[in-house]
């Protein structure tokens, strides 16, 4: 039986990376909010309680019942769950007088604990709370402080619960691997069982079991979740799969026939329908990005749906959906306001009463692409970059035109073209180019002239939370402006966006 690790997410916008990070170790765990824990608890083998923006000094703070857990399972509170250890077990939690923010060292070990076994004092960690443990609970025994924070780390005694104030998931705490290592498997002694074979070998069954002789629909976009996810179909159900591949015109130069063709030497079953017109003719005149998305989506229903429709026996609709978007659905908070409305097939009408199917479900995006190689996917669609939903019609800010479009993609495919000749394609998680609407003057020989602008853009990230842009070159940046303006008649200048995220997004809509 497959080990679990149950994480109760008390709102920290840390909490996703405690799950990349134990998942890093080929641990299985799963989040689940602390107001709606799982009901059979006791099916997992180890718990760890996540950080939160509250105080657990404060009315409307999270309360866990944590009864089926503490000193029945392996338990390690980060942050705000150390807290609420200690403030309910006869500790006490007060506002510390420090702003306890940022990098901070360890100062002193506990000597001989299997919890710090291979990590040193001076070893650097991550801070973020405004209060501080200043009385450890009930049993509690010091295990690690640093300059500003006496009681960084505790455990209780006689129970393998352990509480630390830092944050072990983030980069910039050195030995938080480590010191999750020493957690899982050598207190909590967890076996390393789930790897990309383990899960393909899994949901393979699964799906034959949940599908039976049913047939499924699967709208493919080109992209790696849906891929994989249509692979993984494939190779449980074979012909019950039918993929749809639909056109919305607003796809990268030549993507629609060369995709096709890539599908078609997978031996996937899939149908492409070339919808551009209809989407061009819907969008006309609109300018606003938000109607802009609802447009293409809600066109992409109906061409989905009448496709759909066709296909006689279908019962179950496949998406490509993956666990941050789960986790987004589920949070302590309720549902995101922010969720985008272009998101997978999202808004289904309820008259095609299909049953869901969605074998990425519980993978980030770094496992779908493991899962994708352990399926022999070749490894360059597998490294594709993250493509939007709506394509280049919120790369085109303001109203969209078959022109434009046309525009965009020459200069799209100059740019990522660009990336991959000179090696710089695999160091970036997303590039792309924006049409702006401004038009700038300029001199082409010795005409003045009055064009369009474009600005290019690529980024560095995990998994598009957050985003660095990456300093490429600027031999590099020189020689894409040169070509893009010399050979894409409309445009003459180029800038590169210089903006993270936050405070900006990876799109410009």
């Amino acid at each position: 039986m497959q080990n679990k690790v149950l994480i109760l997410d008390f709102g920290s916008q840390y909490t996703q990376l405690i799950a990349r990070r134990v998942r890093e170790l080929f641990i299985y765990c799963e989040i689940h909010p602390f107001n709606n824990p799982p009901s059979e608890i006791k099916e997992f083998n180890a718990v760890i309680l996540s950080g939160s923006p509250y105080s657990v000094r404060s009315e409307n703070a999270p309360h866990p019942d944590l009864k089926d857990i503490k000193g029945k399972l392996p338990l390690l509170a980060v942050c705000y769950g150390a807290q609420y250890l200690a403030h309910f077990s006869g500790g006490n939690v007060k506002q510390s007088d420090l702003r306890e923010y940022g990098r901070a060292n360890l100062s002193k070990i506990k000597v001989g604990e299997t919890f710090f076994e291979g990590i040193e004092s001076g070893s650097q960690v991550w801070m973020s709370h405004g209060d501080t443990i200043d009385k450890l609970p009930r049993g509690g025994v010091l295990l690690a402080s640093t300059q500003d924070v006496t009681n960084a780390a505790f455990r209780l005694e006689g129970e393998p619960t352990f509480g630390i104030q830092f944050h072990p998931e983030v980069y910039h705490t050195s030995d938080g691997k480590k010191l999750l290592e020493n957690f899982l498997l050598k207190i909590a002694r967890l076996k390393q069982d789930w790897t990309p074979d383990s899960f393909v070998e899994m949901t393979l069954s699964e799906l034959r079991e949940t599908v039976g002789s049913e047939k499924v629909i699967l709208g493919l976009s080109g992209g790696v979740d849906s891929t994989v996810a249509a692979v993984l179909l494939h190779k449980s159900i074979e012909d019950q799969l039918q993929c749809i591949f639909v056109n919305n015109g607003l796809l990268r130069k030549n993507e629609f026939n060369s995709v096709l063709k890539q599908y078609e030497g997978m031996g996937l079953n899939v149908k492409g329908v070339d919808a551009s017109d209809l989407f061009l003719k819907a969008l006309k005149g609109e300018s606003d990005p938000e109607m802009k998305r609802k447009i293409i989506g809600n066109t992409f229903i109906d061409v989905f749906n009448n496709e759909s429709n066709k296909i006689d026996g279908a019962k179950w609709l496949g998406q490509g959906t993956i666990y941050p978007d789960v986790i987004e659905s589920i949070s302590v908070n309720g549902p995101s306001a922010t969720i985008k409305s272009h998101h997978n097939v999202g808004g289904l009408p309820e008259n095609m009463k299909l049953k869901l199917v969605e074998p990425l479900k519980m993978l980030f995006k770094d496992e779908v692409r493991r899962v994708g190689a352990s399926l022999g996917i070749d490894g360059e669609l597998l490294g594709r970059h993250p493509f939007p939903g709506p394509g280049l019609g919120i790369r085109i800010l303001g109203d969209i035109t078959a022109d434009k479009v046309k525009m965009l993609q020459e200069v799209d495919e100059i740019f990522i073209d660009g990336l991959k000749s000179w090696g710089l394609y695999d160091q970036v998680w997303q590039a792309g180019a924006m049409l702006l609407p401004v038009d700038s003057v300029g001199v082409m020989g010795d005409e003045r002239t009055y064009e369009k602008c474009v600005a290019l853009r690529a980024v560095q990230s995990t998994d598009g939370m957050t985003a660095d842009w990456v300093d490429l070159p600027y031999a590099f940046l020189q020689k894409m402006s040169n070509k893009i303006i010399n050979k894409v008649k409309g445009i003459n200048r180029v800038v590169y966006d210089i903006s993270s995220k936050p405070p900006a997004t990876i799109e410009w809509e």
